[in-house]
């Protein structure tokens, strides 16, 4: 007799994103489907890696985080959020900001516990769920027919509530729609979470990608909400450098004590001369500060690249993303069009319906703006032909 295996996850393939990519391959596309720079990272904090090998950080570091990466992160929480938080008791470094999300979800759910999701979702979130033997409750976004951005609709979420609601996920700035929280989403979210057990996971790995003079709504901000939450970030978002996988969750410390208890037998410590390095750049703000005009001339550049085809534009304020409706263009579906985008025109995209557990249609496609300037003038001039 054979064992068998029974899948803890019967409904999950391989993922668009994958899909997408070995298509573009295949067809030398232009790749503006996944979310990653095509250009160098800093000069200084590549040769800060080099430098802490050769110094000999090459051993494993305290199961939470360089000490010193977490005092400086703690500073700069501070500095931006007025927040106080613990770099002893508060904070944990995390083999990326996905890592954290699945460690923080592990850390609380039973079997049972209900999660509400803001539909469209990044694309861990329900398997990361579902895997630890909780239920997803979908609310879905208020689609913007006048090409507004994305909004959570929050009569929706309170209805969704049931005694064995145990979670509320938040992702801002948002992927896929480009969207931010805003302080009267903030209102909303305490009225629905005041006097109740749910707990609160903010996916924040876009926290410096936010443009339009916006301000990041942190839960890091709000003591209140913070006393309920984990809220997770990525050094790879902010440096260029996704492939790095580095990253770090922020928890009042009775909440951090049982994501540890997680952290500590699946990864146990992370990447100890980048840790050096981190720590050492962060004390340099300006990298981080102005990341968001950077990304923003890169949006706006773009946008303007996209006015001469027959795609419309929907709103984006932040992060790498923004989504663009093609319904002007076609009546195909969204996975069917992006095929054929990246067949017949050579340049690849993700359909938004992959970030919808029902493939919810819109004839939407998401592009990542975040690539050089000649590689968006690239794209730009084939999709004029549409």
């Amino acid at each position: 007799m054979q064992p068998t295996i029974h899948s803890k996850l019967p409904n999950v393939g391989t993922t668009i994103f994958t899909v997408m990519s070995v298509l573009a391959n295949e067809h030398k596309s232009i790749n503006l489907g996944q979310g990653f720079p095509d250009y160098p990272m800093n000069e200084e904090l590549i040769a800060l890696v080099n430098q802490a090998m050769k110094s000999g950080h090459n051993q494993y570091v305290h199961m939470n985080g360089l000490p010193l990466l977490r005092e400086r992160l703690a500073e700069k929480i501070n500095g931006l959020y007025n927040a106080s938080v613990h770099p002893d008791n508060d904070i944990t470094v995390t083999p990326g900001g996905t890592y954290a999300i699945y460690t923080a979800l592990t850390a609380i759910l039973q079997p049972g516990d209900e999660v509400i999701v803001i539909e469209p979702a990044y694309d861990s979130y329900i398997p990361n769920i579902e895997i630890n033997g909780g239920i997803p409750v979908l609310v879905p976004m208020i689609y913007p027919e006048d090409g507004g951005p994305y909004r959570i609709d929050w009569e929706k979420v309170k209805d969704s509530i049931t005694p064995k609601t145990r979670l509320i996920m938040l992702n801002t700035p948002h992927n896929p729609t480009g969207s931010v929280m805003e302080y009267s989403d903030i209102e909303q979210l305490r009225g629905i979470v005041k006097d109740t057990g749910i707990f609160i996971l903010s996916d924040e790995v876009y926290e410096h990608l936010i443009f339009d003079g916006k301000k990041h709504e942190s839960i890091l901000r709000y003591p209140d909400l913070m006393e309920r939450s984990f809220v997770c970030f990525s050094f790879g978002k902010v440096y260029h450098c996704t492939g790095w996988k580095m990253g770090y969750c922020v928890a009042p410390p009775a909440l951090m004590k049982e994501f540890r208890k997680v952290h500590q037998f699946n990864c146990f410590t992370c990447n100890s001369p980048m840790q050096v390095a981190l720590a050492d750049f962060l004390t340099q703000k300006d990298h981080y500060i102005q990341l968001g005009s950077f990304l923003q001339q890169k949006r706006d550049h773009f946008s303007s690249l996209m006015k001469q085809t027959k795609f419309r534009a929907l709103s984006s304020c932040g992060s790498y993303f923004q989504l663009y409706s093609y319904a002007e263009i076609s009546d195909e579906t969204e996975k069917e069009f992006a095929i054929r985008l990246t067949k017949e025109y050579g340049v690849t995209t993700i359909p938004t319906s992959a970030f919808y557990k029902n493939g919810e249609d819109n004839r939407v496609l998401r592009f990542c703006f975040s690539k050089q300037e000649s590689t968006l003038e690239a794209a730009a001039e084939r999709l004029i032909k549409l």
